[in-house]
This record gives C-alpha cells, sequence and structure tokens, in this order.
C-alpha cells in the first residue's frame, strides 16, 4: 500500500513536471512571441536618420543645409544615479525638470525603451559633455540635424521644419506610415511642400547588448542593418543675391515684390516685408521663437507675395485693354474723346487711344471702353447685356490666372477675386445691376482683388505676348535635372499676339514719357511698366507697379506693391526698376533712387 502511494506520488510529479518542459518548450521554442521579446530585451535598436536635402539658388549658391544636433534619451529602468547635482549641472537643468522626464515616462509605461531627455544640443555643447556620457548608464545618444541658413534671407519661401505632431501622425495623408513620434517634419514653405523629396529614408543598426547595457557587437553579422537615404537635393530659381538685394530694399516697409523670368515662369526673387531671418526658427528655441513671431503685429509670418490681395488699380488697365482689343470693341487707334465727368481722374480731358489711355492713365478712358465690353451683345435689355459682357469678360481675365491661385509650389496661395455674376445678382438682384453699378472694375477696383504674384505673372504674360509658365520656385530636382511637369506646361490666353503690340507700347510709353518716367526709366534698358495708386479705404493709399525688360524677348518681369505709400509711379515704381536694373546689370548706375528707396520717405 506504501509502495503504490509512492509510485503514485513520484508519478504525479513526473507528470507535472512533463506538463512544464511541454509548457517551457512551447513557450521558448514554439512560441514566437516569447521569441521575439527574448531578443527585444538584448537587442539595441539604433535609428540612423538621413540627412535632409540641401537646397541651392540658381547659380549653385547654397542657402539651406543642415546642422548636427544631438537628442538624449534616457531609459529608465537602466538609469541610476548617485549624484542628482552633479548630473544636472552637467546637463544646466533643474532636478524637477529630470523628475518630471523621469514621472512622465513611467505614466507612459515606457521605462524599458529610450523617452525623450534632452533634444537639439548644438555640436558644441555636446562637445563639452560627451566625455562625461560614460559615467551614466540608461542614456542613448541620437545624431540628428537641423536646419540653417547662411544667406540669412528667403525665410517665408524656405519655410521651417519642427518635430511632427500628433494631428500630423494621425493625417491620413501619409500613406506610407513613414514618420514616427519625434520626427521632424516641413512645416511651412518649400520644406512643406517638397518634405516627400527632401526628407530621405532613415536607416537602422541592431546590436546586441548584454543586460547592463552594453554592446557586444552587431546583431546577426548587421544583416538585419539598413543605411539610411540623403534626401534629394533642391536647385531653386531664386537668385539669392538679387533676393538679399530686395529685401534690403523692402527693409522698413509693408509689402511684396515679385520676379520671375517670363520665358520660364521661374521665381527669380519674391521678398515679403516684413521679415525675420530663418535661423530663429531652428534648434531649441523654435517654440518660443516662432510665438513671438505670431504675436508680432506686422505679422512676418505673412506672406504677403502669396497672402496679401489688393486691388490692382491701374495696372489692371493693360489687361482690360487686351479684352476690348480681343473682344473687337476698340481698335488700337481708334480715338475715344473724354471729359472727365463720368469718373475722377487725372488724365487731362481730351482724345485717347489705347496706348495714350495707358500712358496717360486715363480713369474715364477705361470707363468707356469696359462699358463697350459689358454692352457688346446689345439685346435691347441695358440689364442683360451687362450680365452676358461680365461673364465673357471675366473667361478672359481669369484665363490671365487671376480669381483663383496660380499653384506656386509652396502652400498658402491667394487667389484673389474676380466678381461673377453671381455676386452682383445676390448683392442687387438679377438684372438690376449694370455699368453704372460696378464701373469700378473697369479701372481694377471695386470687388476686384489680386496677388502681387498674379501681377507678376500677369507682367510676364504680356511680355511673353499671350502664354505664361505656372510661377515656381524650384528649377531642378535632384539627379532628373527637372522640375515637376507642371510647371513645363505652357499656359496660352485666349488673346491674339498682335493685340499684345499695341499694350507693350504703351507701357513702354509709360516708363518713357509717362506717370513712370521719373523713377522707373533706365539709361540702356527698355523698360515696360504700368504705375498704380491703390485706393486704400483703411489709409494712405498703395503704391504698385507691374514691369518686364527688357522690351523684346524680356528676361524679368516684375510686380510690386508698398503698402501706405502713395502713388505708384513713387515706392513701388523705384523699387520694381532697381529689381530690373540689379538683375540685369548686377548693381544700380542710379544712387540717388537707392538712397530714395532706403530713406522710405514718399511723400514727393
Amino acid at each position: 500500500m506504501k509502495d503504490e502511494r509512492r509510485h503514485f506520488i513520484k508519478g504525479f510529479f513526473i507528470v507535472i513536471g512533463i506538463v512544464f518542459l511541454i509548457k517551457l518548450f512551447s513557450i521558448q521554442v514554439l512560441n514566437p512571441n516569447y521569441a521575439d521579446a527574448a531578443e527585444r530585451n538584448t537587442i539595441k535598436e539604433e535609428v540612423e536618420y538621413p540627412y535632409r536635402g540641401l537646397i541651392t539658388d540658381r547659380n549653385g549658391k547654397l542657402i539651406v543645409y543642415n546642422t548636427p544636433v544631438y537628442d538624449i534619451k534616457i531609459v529608465v529602468d537602466e538609469f541610476f544615479l548617485q549624484d542628482t547635482t552633479k548630473f544636472c549641472n552637467l546637463f544646466g537643468i533643474e532636478k524637477k525638470y529630470l523628475k518630471e522626464v523621469i514621472a512622465k515616462s513611467k505614466k507612459e509605461k515606457h521605462t524599458y525603451k529610450p523617452f525623450p531627455f534632452l533634444k537639439q544640443i548644438p555640436n558644441h555643447e555636446f562637445a563639452a559633455i560627451q566625455d562625461e556620457l560614460i559615467n551614466y548608464s540608461g542614456l542613448n545618444i541620437v545624431p540628428r540635424t537641423v536646419r540653417s541658413y547662411p544667406q540669412q534671407a528667403l525665410a517665408n519661401v524656405l519655410g521651417c521644419i519642427a518635430e511632427i505632431d500628433k494631428r500630423e501622425l494621425a493625417s491620413a495623408n501619409d500613406t506610407s506610415e513613414y514618420y514616427r513620434q519625434g520626427d521632424y517634419v516641413g512645416k511651412t514653405g518649400l520644406e512643406y511642400n517638397y518634405e516627400a523629396l527632401l526628407r530621405g529614408k532613415r536607416g537602422v543598426k541592431y546590436k546586441w547588448v548584454n543586460r547592463l547595457g552594453i554592446e557586444k557587437g552587431k546583431y546577426r553579422g548587421g544583416d538585419s542593418d539598413t543605411a539610411s537615404v540623403p534626401g534629394e537635393n533642391l536647385v531653386s530659381t531664386i537668385d539669392i543675391d538679387l533676393q538679399k538685394y530686395v529685401e534690403r530694399l523692402l527693409d522698413g516697409k509693408v509689402g511684396g515684390v515679385v520676379a520671375i523670368e517670363p520665358s520660364t515662369g521661374e521665381i527669380l526673387a519674391m521678398a515679403s516685408a516684413p521679415s525675420y531671418n530663418p535661423n530663429i526658427l531652428t534648434g531649441r528655441d523654435y517654440g518660443e521663437n516662432y510665438t513671438m513671431l505670431t504675436q508680432d503685429s506686422l505679422k512676418p509670418l505673412f506672406n504677403r507675395p502669396l497672402m496679401a490681395q489688393y486691388p490692382p488699380g491701374s495696372m489692371f488697365k493693360t489687361l482690360q485693354a487686351l479684352v476690348a482689343l480681343e473682344e473687337g470693341v476698340i481698335t488700337a487707334n481708334e480715338r475715344i474723346y473724354v471729359d472727365g465727368s463720368l469718373v475722377g481722374d487725372h488724365a487731362p480731358p481730351g482724345y485717347y487711344n489705347v496706348i495714350k489711355g495707358i500712358q496717360k492713365s486715363s480713369n474715364n478712358y477705361f470707363y468707356k471702353v469696359f462699358g463697350r465690353i459689358l454692352n457688346k451683345s446689345n439685346t435691347g435689355n441695358y440689364f442683360e447685356d451687362a450680365s452676358i459682357g461680365l461673364k465673357r469678360w471675366r473667361e478672359y481675365v481669369t484665363s490671365f490666372g487671376l480669381g483663383s491661385p496660380l499653384g506656386i509650389d509652396i502652400p498658402s496661395s491667394k487667389g484673389g477675386k474676380v466678381p461673377t455674376v453671381e455676386y452682383y445678382d445676390n448683392i442687387y438682384g438679377k438684372r438690376r445691376w449694370a455699368l453704372s453699378t460696378i464701373y469700378s472694375l473697369s479701372i481694377g477696383q471695386g470687388e476686384l482683388l489680386v496677388t502681387p504674384i498674379q501681377m507678376a505673372n500677369l507682367a510676364a504674360t504680356i511680355g511673353n505676348k499671350g502664354y505664361y509658365y505656372t510661377p515656381h520656385l524650384i528649377k531642378e530636382i535632384g539627379d532628373t535635372g527637372l522640375p515637376l511637369p507642371k510647371y513645363q506646361k505652357k499656359n496660352n490666353v485666349p488673346v491674339d499676339s498682335v493685340h499684345f503690340n499695341t499694350v507693350i507700347e504703351a507701357m513702354a510709353a509709360v516708363v518713357e514719357s509717362g506717370t513712370g518716367q521719373y523713377r522707373a526709366k533706365l539709361k540702356d534698358i527698355q523698360v515696360c511698366g504700368k504705375t498704380s495708386t491703390v485706393e486704400n479705404p483703411h489709409g494712405e493709399d498703395h503704391s504698385g507697379f507691374i514691369a518686364f525688360a527688357p522690351k523684346n524677348n524680356p528676361k524679368i518681369a516684375v510686380a510690386a506693391y508698398v503698402e501706405n505709400a502713395g502713388q505708384g509711379a513713387r515706392a513701388a515704381a523705384s523699387i520694381a526698376s532697381l529689381t530690373i536694373e540689379k538683375y540685369l546689370i548686377g548693381q544700380t548706375e542710379r544712387p540717388w533712387i537707392e538712397d530714395y528707396v532706403l530713406k522710405g520717405d514718399f511723400i514727393y
């Protein structure tokens, strides 16, 4: 009996042992999850962040490069201190901050993985503490880079990068699921628009470590490692010397200037004022400096060439003439008498044709021209004619890139406004408005709104005699040496090229002997331009000017707006002509005009 009991107990323990052995075998050998967990406890993953693509100007001058910085992450389960004060002094932090980091790691149940501790330590600061880091376990060093801007210009175009936020991580836009918490991403400007090309591809290295975190060699001989791939380099269309010069001219002013190469649509300069040094939105002070810029009443983050919407004013008369000529309601040499009684005007009464109307900027002449466009249908109903005429007129105007964003390769561009028939029907009632209601459109006022880049594109289109390439900021991408395909497509407008000759002659007369002759005329270069004194109900009028040069086969087209600066022939014409002179000659031969602009007193 005792032997049977003994054998039973012995057998029971043997069975239990076998069960445990089977279970252990299942966990350690058959169950991949356990094997993976075991490996993770002995393998250290090191992310290798790629170099972000560089950006140069059209002549090869570096305008954006990468500066090394270091992130330090902490593995709380491996982190032990003997002297907390010494540790905090080394890193220049408060004990309170260290406790908060550890508490947050525990709260998020992240104690066994690297957790953010210090970010973007500059290279010179890291060198000072590097030798001490070996004395502290549980600290991981992650090399990174931040952007640097040697030219200290073009801030509103280049944009900035910063750490990705939770909203962006959750966004459905990233179908590749590339990003992780802690990654940097383009937030604005070119950095945002070309993010997928600039970011490159991260790499990963795996290393064996012992229980103390000491590295013991490569995991599987490095077979599982992947190398990082640098981002694509970009060649911008910008001439950085011209850009810096234009920014200098705009210093202390509010406004925007855009310069375009008409034959390609490449933007040579795009300056917004006031602006800021792009270097202040890099490194550890990004958040503080960004907040400072957002609270600035002059809105330096506001990209005026793309986002500020103004009435075009008298610059619009060039387009008004083209529409009228194409519609056949006037001819190039037809003389129309005006007595100055229809609308306020600086031009004297008399006979005007297209060239003289633009040269002298006659409001009354263009009132009559616009009236002919609106009333061309001659249905017998004055209001019906206006409705038909406005719809047809709007089709012409929008074909020049007005009324909607042009599609430039940075975000946040505005489209301005070209009013529709429906718009006026909603305000005045259907068929209850006509020329007498909307005549302000004839001289580029009223409900019309444009951006400076749209007006620079208008100047380029006139210079090209009927076509434009969508303005863009990137000339070459990586090894392809080409911009995006959409920027290689020619956009034709529905106006016969012969009519452009008339308007070009008129714009040449503006600068030679008209409203732009005093400050826009150059000695050996024939400039074609048009001034605008843009009515502003909130204060002093805005100064506007468009131009291109030379007259034949133009190399540059410019639009300039200076807010609250009065007549277009003063601030805007001066800045635009200096921009042309700088680009075509390399320097100004009219230092008195440059001094006039830099002084910024535009009362005369």
